[in-house]
């Protein structure tokens, strides 16, 4: 599940929480009232208040959708960073709304870390820009993050879509597997 996705959800699940409390109470109170006005009436028997079951129904789902987020034997969630102060500074930020939400973290996972050794090929100044200000990030990532870094996942030739770029992938974070 994308982060902006998780994290919309959890606010809005307790948003819609309370809305459905209140509401359904008002509507608990309502139905007293009626009660009342249909013994005065002599009626046996109200007809069922749909709304207040459509409400008390959604009011279950987002509970059980929100506890299954916030269930640690069922769900993880893994961040995946790169060498970028935006990116730390982001991360950062939503872990602190995770946490917020009770939402369990598992870990985090470098991602796009160039290769070091290319610092002393001949290489073009941007790249070795880029390279001087990765180590900077490393670093910063490892002080920040510590044992919580699963593992540090290379730059790819391209985007990580098809069953051989994830094996590619796999390989490159957990190692050889059979």
């Amino acid at each position: 599940m994308p982060l902006g996705h998780a994290l919309y959800y959890l606010s809005m699940a307790s948003v819609y929480d309370a809305w459905i409390g209140k509401i359904t109470g008002l509507r608990e109170q309502m139905r007293e009232y009626d009660r009342a006005a249909a013994v005065i009436r002599r009626q046996k028997e109200l007809e069922e208040d749909a709304i207040l079951n459509e409400l008390l129904y959604i009011k279950d789902r987002i509970h059980k959708s929100s506890s299954i987020l916030t269930d640690k034997k069922k769900t993880a969630f893994f961040f995946v960073l790169t060498a970028e102060e935006m990116v730390i500074k982001d991360t950062l930020k939503a872990a602190a709304l995770f946490a917020k939400f009770d939402v369990p973290l598992s870990g985090y996972i470098v991602n796009r870390v160039l290769p070091p050794e290319l610092k002393d090929q001949n290489i073009p100044e941007y790249l070795k820009n880029r390279l001087t200000m990765q180590e900077h990030y490393l670093k910063v990532i490892e002080t920040t993050f510590k044992s919580q870094i699963l593992a540090y996942v290379p730059e790819m030739e391209r985007d990580v879509t098809g069953l051989p770029m994830i094996e590619k992938m796999a390989k490159a974070m957990f190692g050889e597997f059979d």
